[in-house]
């Protein structure tokens, strides 16, 4: 679907929040705005960020690794001028790493130096239990923002400024965890026991992304836009290679990026990233290549392949072609 046909969509049709400012006033603004960022979006990314903008709702990419899911979060930051933040997930994450905890040492000192506002608040009380009354009455001067230690989730919620909340990897925290960012995702709020409900102030653009590691419950596909960010097409990679590795000669980008295209069809362990692509362009230029050659290919693989079993089933597949039909059944 071109971005023509689409960009006359009006923010109004959506209901926008009240704190909530889109960034774009059409699609081609997105992709304009990431490409200074020096992220080429498909049209399809383009869309799904304009329309999260525009409604206000989270975004879900899911895709291999290497696609540039988190490189997107950083460029969509810069391109509309908010701070990213970002929550790098893994196993066993939970809410005191993602949200909050408690400063316990900094609790302690007050304690210390209110020593003597604690005896006249329990003086006059007969009884343990009548003690611990009375100091239950008081807990809120312990258990309040002040001994608050954000992380990633409740720093966007309270910042007073829009940001991008950047969830990366979602697919390797836990379940649990998972169904805890529920309530973040859809309301944009936090609940803490000891203080309440914690709204946000400004709306944060949400993205989480999801390597695909695991299956996401469909609770929290629900509440987000889908976006699937696959590897780019020979002409897309050709386009970032020279965008981002501009002195390396055109026909050696093109031949680089044929390889790397042709190292995606083999089955390795891991296949190379995009990151990896402009990385290989780079050691390329640094070593004043001017054609790929079978020397120069063979001792610059490991730039993009970091298995020794991949390099040397890629070897096989590239220097003799004609033997080697090592082409992935998947």
């Amino acid at each position: 679907m071109s971005n023509q046909v689409n960009s006359n969509i009006d923010c109004c049709t959506f209901g926008l929040r009240d704190n909530y400012i889109t960034m774009f006033k059409q699609v081609s603004d997105v992709t304009a705005s990431l490409l200074k960022q020096q992220y080429i979006a498909s049209d399809e990314i383009s869309m799904v960020a304009f329309l999260a903008e525009r409604m206000g709702k989270p975004v879900l990419a899911e895709g291999p690794a290497g696609v540039g899911k988190t490189e997107l979060a950083k460029a969509w930051a810069a391109a509309t001028g908010r701070e990213l933040i970002r929550l790098q997930c893994y196993e066993g994450l939970d809410e005191s790493k993602a949200l909050y905890e408690w400063e316990y040492s900094k609790q302690m000192l007050y304690t210390q130096l209110l020593r003597d506002k604690v005896g006249d608040v329990i003086r006059g009380t007969g009884t343990l239990s009548a003690a611990a009354d009375a100091l239950g009455k008081e807990e809120n001067a312990f258990f309040s923002m002040r001994f608050l230690l954000p992380r990633p989730l409740l720093q966007a919620l309270m910042s007073e400024k829009p940001v991008v909340l950047l969830i990366d990897e979602i697919d390797r925290a836990d379940a649990e965890f998972e169904a805890f960012l529920l309530e973040i995702l859809s309301d944009f709020q936090a609940s803490i026991p000891e203080i309440g409900t914690i709204k946000a102030k400004t709306q944060p653009m949400v993205l989480l992304t999801s390597n695909n590691t695991r299956e996401l419950s469909e609770a929290l596909k629900r509440r987000a836009l889908y976006l699937f960010v696959d590897y780019p097409t020979p002409e897309a990679e050709l386009r970032i290679v020279k965008l981002r590795a501009p002195e390396l000669a055109p026909q050696l980008a093109q031949q680089m990026v044929q390889v790397v295209q042709r190292l995606r069809e083999l089955d390795l362990k891991k296949l190379p990233s995009v990151a990896e692509t402009v990385d290989w362009a780079k050691a390329l230029v640094a070593i004043n290549a001017e054609h790929l050659d079978e020397k120069t290919l063979s001792n610059t693989l490991s730039v993009i392949l970091k298995h020794e079993s991949d390099i040397q089933r890629a070897k096989r597949a590239l220097m003799n072609p004609s033997k080697n039909r090592e082409v992935s059944s998947h």
